[in-house]
């Protein structure tokens, strides 16, 4: 695939490869954003005082296309925007920092604003806990039979938030709003007990922050024979488009490779799950060479990323997308929907627009982009695929199935809603064709009024 830059440079210079970040208190120091309107800046300032912003210069600098501002993707991608509060909220926190008021006042008002922002989705700080010797794993979920998540607590940032982000709450200065693990002791121990669980998954934030020596001490460990049963080692990662200086540029860099490679020799299948919301995050030639340099290790990288207004709601991006992912080796994996959280209201996607685009993008890639799965919804009972439409004796209906079910019996199992073009979750949806419940419902509201420890 030919490289091709939105602002091309033939040589990085050291000083560009230097990590530099910006966040709500430094906002005023990014040039290009004193191009636009005093109160285009001002309203950026009042959402950033409620949810996380941070951006750094290769963001800024090589992905961003700033004659298109702000309609630009990846702009959308990272900088808040007026809409992301309800008028009420903005208003109010307007006010505020329009007559400098005291951090204590701004931050109380923040919280009140986040609370309503359904904090935690799908149960996971309740149902997805696992527990070892009668005692709760902070920094972990096991909702999966297979599949166990870590939260490194050193990886409980990100070199850039995305706006969607559905793991906010980690970065609002809350710590009792954290998932973060400690001690990767308590992973491994649970994982000797586990022999189920093929795959782990090293999340965040993003893992990709932490110091290679940090990260290695997480994942060596499992190339001892009491865990033959972990198979895939999945690492969740942002930083190939918005910081591949980490996969090339200095000797961490270099012991983060050697730690792939080494991975992969002793059996275990590697997956870098990169998180790409948009075809202009691959253009960047530092971002091609990050995915050579991974993919020269054995490791294999998938694509994931939500559907979202204002920045990637059309087949032809989709389309793009994939194609582009393609011709670089990377697999894509998943088309997910926008969880109910945060700035959600924002990037909505009814979910019957989502399928259409969805099976829109689908017609226009070969066999080999079509390996995403979506659009999918990680709710609360597990991962719900929307399928299609129907119509029987008249009925109008969207088809779902289980990808991913908290019981294994669920899975792959399809199921009926009412078509309603105005739907954008699962809570929206209502059963088709005169059934009161969905067959899953009785069951999952037992778990939850009853949780099991794992």
């Amino acid at each position: 695939m030919t490289t091709k830059n939105l602002n091309p440079r033939s040589i990085f210079s050291q000083k560009e490869k230097e990590f530099r970040v910006y966040s709500a208190a430094t906002m005023d120091l990014i040039e290009p954003l004193k191009r636009l309107p005093q109160a285009d800046r001002f309203a950026m300032k009042v959402v950033a005082a409620v949810l996380p912003f941070r951006v750094n210069r290769f963001v800024i600098d090589e992905l961003i296309d700033w004659q298109r501002v702000p309609d630009d993707p990846i702009f959308q991608l990272t900088f808040p925007q007026k809409e992301m509060l309800e008028p009420e909220d903005f208003q109010t926190m307007s006010a505020l920092v329009k007559n400098n008021a005291d951090d204590k006042t701004i931050r109380a008002a923040a919280t009140r604003i986040h609370e309503k922002l359904n904090l935690h989705p799908a149960d996971q700080t309740t149902l997805n806990v696992p527990q070892l010797d009668g005692m709760p794993l902070p920094g972990m979920q096991h909702k999966y039979d297979q599949t166990v998540l870590f939260f490194p607590s050193l990886g409980q940032t990100c070199h850039s938030f995305c706006t969607y982000c559905f793991r906010w709450p980690q970065f609002v200065g809350n710590s009792t709003l954290k998932f973060a693990a400690q001690e990767a002791d308590h992973l491994l121990n649970y994982l000797k007990q586990q022999p189920q669980v093929t795959d782990i998954l090293v999340t965040g934030g993003d893992p990709m922050v932490m110091k290679t020596a940090n990260l290695a001490r997480i994942l060596e460990p499992l190339m001892a024979p009491e865990f033959e049963h972990i198979e895939n080692i999945r690492i969740g990662t942002k930083a190939l488009s918005f910081w591949p200086w980490r996969f090339l540029n200095g000797g961490d860099a270099d012991d983060l490779i050697r730690l792939l490679e080494r991975l992969v020799r002793s059996g275990k299948h590697v997956a870098i799950m990169a998180h790409m919301s948009h075809g202009q995050e691959l253009l960047p030639a530092p971002v091609q060479k990050a995915i050579k340099r991974i993919q020269g290790t054995g490791a294999l990288i998938r694509s994931q990323a939500p559907i979202l207004g204002h920045i990637n709601d059309s087949p032809d991006v989709w389309a793009q997308m994939w194609q582009r992912q393609v011709a670089l080796g990377i697999i894509p994996y998943y088309m997910f929907v926008a969880r109910d959280t945060g700035s959600r209201r924002y990037f909505e996607i009814p979910l019957v627009k989502a399928l259409d685009i969805y099976q829109g993008a689908y017609k226009k890639v070969s066999g080999l982009g079509r390996k995403a799965r979506g659009p999918s919804m990680s709710c609360g009972p597990g991962k719900i695929e929307v399928q299609g439409v129907t119509e029987i004796n008249g009925e109008k209906a969207l088809i779902l199935r289980f990808l991913q079910a908290r019981n294994v019996e669920w899975t792959d199992r399809p199921f009926f809603a009412r078509y309603d073009t105005e739907a954008s979750w699962l809570d929206d949806l209502r059963p088709a064709f005169g059934d009161k419940r969905f067959f899953f419902e009785e069951e999952y509201e037992l778990m939850r009024n009853e949780p099991i420890a794992v």
